[in-house]
């Protein structure tokens, strides 16, 4: 039984991710079932989509510590934090998860409001008299 971690980001997420191999398919976030943890059809799929790639579905048990921000911002996290251990686990992956385009991690953060805007880029009403 050996264990290999991998650390994702998203957004303000962070997942913390250890992959136990052999295993038996549990795949727990924060103590709870990943189909309980991600109620939504799309997350559950974003959070396997690693392990589908290398058809390592049943043969895993994976264990994430997801703190911060919000369920897409965590469930994308996972993700890159689950690529991540499979990598360490074995460099072959890599080949196979690179082109799926989970192992990139997303640069998109929230832009900070500007003083004299309602937002950051969203302005007060224009009154021309």
């Amino acid at each position: 039984m050996t264990e290999f971690k991998g650390t994702g980001r998203r957004k303000t997420a962070i997942a913390r991710v250890r992959v136990v191999s052999p295993g038996t398919g549990k795949f727990n976030v924060n103590d709870k079932p990943v189909e309980e943890y991600f109620p939504v059809d799309l997350l559950q799929r974003e959070v396997y989509k690693p392990l589908s790639v290398l058809d390592l579905k049943g043969s895993v048990d994976i264990f994430v510590r997801a703190t911060g921000g919000g369920y897409t911002g965590q469930a994308g996290a996972v993700q890159l934090g689950v690529a991540r251990a499979l990598v360490v686990m074995q460099q072959d992956n890599k080949e196979s998860l690179r082109p799926a385009g989970v192992l990139t991690r997303d640069p998109r953060m929230v832009e900070r409001k500007k003083y004299g805007r309602k937002k950051a880029r969203k302005r007060f009403q224009f009154s021309k008299r």
